[in-house]
């Protein structure tokens, strides 16, 4: 009999985890399954779940929850072997619009967990960012400079809450807002590209809930999109926003593209985000390690996964 192990944070997407773990486990109890089911109340638990799950070595590894959930645990799936199926339940899901999983809905966490039955196989790339003060395993997009400052300053505020804390933050970091000096090296040779608004190095396209600033980044091909922009003024950076909510502000001058499997950047207060998480500060080196996690991703003909899942155990 198979064995699913489902590894749930019921407090992803403030609360909608804990829907999203019910509707998969209802879709899952309708398949002839071994099912193993944990949900962690702190990070600490949940990591140590994940470790279990990884020590049971189960058929496929269903997580539940977000990019922060993935986050907390990524570094103990690189390297298991062990498949894994997420059903998105955060507030950003920028892993899931990059790899086309549906999310949004009780509906759609059990359409996503179909995955496990009929699901296709495909190598997700990773990438590693190490800091003087700080290691992290990433998934999406890496932030350093404006935007990474706004993520700071968003942990720093305890008012307001939800989203209008992060618009204060940006609004703070706009007034304060100056250009940063980079140093920047792509695969070993030193990028004429220096002062600057922001560096994105992105394993996928989006981040903060859909905004694409890498809009050519594919989790697959085993490199890096890296965007930078150039110096720019806060009346300037503000019109520039809807261009990158449209991922059109590649287009603009001031916007340098390119592709590499190794960036290291340096500048004098620099902040490092990955994941929405916080790396580390003053430099950093970032590396992909191409296909160094397993994941299923809906099937296309998704209609026929209940009958796939009842033959193979026949």
């Amino acid at each position: 009999m198979r064995h699913v192990f489902v590894l749930a944070n019921p407090e992803a997407g403030r609360g909608k985890g804990a829907k999203a773990r019910d509707a998969a486990i209802a879709r899952l109890r309708g398949f002839d399954l071994n099912l193993s089911v944990r949900t962690g109340s702190s990070i600490a638990e949940t990591r140590q779940f994940a470790i279990e799950a990884v020590a049971a070595r189960p058929d496929v590894l269903v997580i539940v929850g977000g990019d922060g959930t993935l986050a907390i645990v990524l570094d103990v799936l690189v390297g298991s072997g062990i498949p894994i199926v997420l059903v998105p339940a955060g507030t950003g899901n920028d892993l899931a619009r990059a790899l086309g999983i549906p999310f949004g809905s009780a509906e759609s966490a059990a359409a996503a967990v179909s995955a496990a039955a009929h699901g296709v196989p495909r190598a997700l790339d990773v990438g590693e960012a190490v800091c003087p003060d700080g290691t992290a395993l990433f998934l999406t997009v890496a932030a350093l400079g404006f935007d990474a400052k706004v993520s700071e300053r968003t942990n720093t505020l305890r008012w307001p809450r939800g989203r209008a804390r992060y618009y204060l933050a940006m609004i703070i970091e706009l007034i304060r807002l100056k250009p940063m000096t980079f140093t920047l090296r792509a695969d070993g040779i030193e990028s004429p590209l220096s002062h600057g608004t922001l560096i994105a190095v992105g394993n996928t396209r989006s981040y903060g809930g859909g905004m694409p600033v890498c809009p050519q980044a594919d989790p697959h091909d085993g490199v890096f999109d890296v965007v930078h922009i150039a110096p720019v003024g806060r009346a300037k950076l503000i019109r520039l926003l809807p261009r990158l909510l449209r991922g059109t502000h590649v287009q603009l001058p001031e916007v340098t593209t390119l592709r590499a499997t190794e960036i290291e950047v340096a500048a004098p207060g620099l902040v490092v985000y990955a994941d929405g998480e916080r790396v580390g500060s003053e430099s950093v080196r970032i590396r992909t390690l191409p296909g160094a996690l397993q994941i299923l991703l809906p099937s296309i003909d998704g209609d026929h996964a209940d009958f796939d899942m009842r033959r193979a155990h026949r």
